[in-house]
């Protein structure tokens, strides 16, 4: 647990599921952690797994399905160069031709990696985001997930610092 911050529960896994509100089109969503921020509370995250939905498989066109979660709302997908990202999967169908049987490819930050790592994020505002788009699809995409980390209690001084940096760096 990072200095400044005590534990209030066990390992919590937060579960989400977001589709498109139409084919290729950005959507998103937000997850309410339910966080008592008068307890200046915030939830640690260990761990994120995202499972975007395969693309369609089109004759002849590359499709694509893009996912994120955030900490902040976002105008597009995010990728891991955001600082908001906290896990980022993506999954496409490259077509070399009409007639031609397409190749897919995963690129996946999604699942995080075992590691040494104490912590991969703090969100210390009441909520999150996921984020997902579809690309040449014939139908509507989605990404499901699921997330997993601990409520925390921070010392003002810590919680004012984290709330700050979470809000401006969106």
């Amino acid at each position: 647990m990072p200095a400044g911050l005590k534990e209030t529960s066990s390992l919590i896994s937060v579960s989400f599921q977001v589709n498109e509100s139409a084919p290729n089109t950005f959507t998103e969503d937000r997850i309410d952690l339910q966080l008592n921020p008068l307890d200046q509370e915030v939830f640690v995250v260990y761990a994120v797994n995202l499972d975007p939905f395969s693309p369609n498989a089109v004759d002849g066109v590359d499709t694509r399905t893009f996912s994120s979660l955030t900490t902040t709302s976002q105008t597009a997908v995010a990728n891991l160069s955001v600082s908001n990202c906290l896990a980022n999967a993506n999954e496409q169908i490259q077509s070399p031709g009409p007639g031609l049987a397409g190749i897919g490819f995963q690129t996946s930050a999604g699942e995080t990696p075992a590691s040494t790592l104490e912590y991969i994020g703090i969100i210390a505002t009441n909520d999150c985001f996921v984020q997902v788009q579809g690309v040449g699809n014939l139908t509507a995409r989605g990404v499901s997930g699921r997330m997993y980390g601990v409520r925390a209690k921070a010392s003002s001084s810590i919680y004012a610092a984290l709330v700050q940096s979470e809000i401006l760096s969106s």
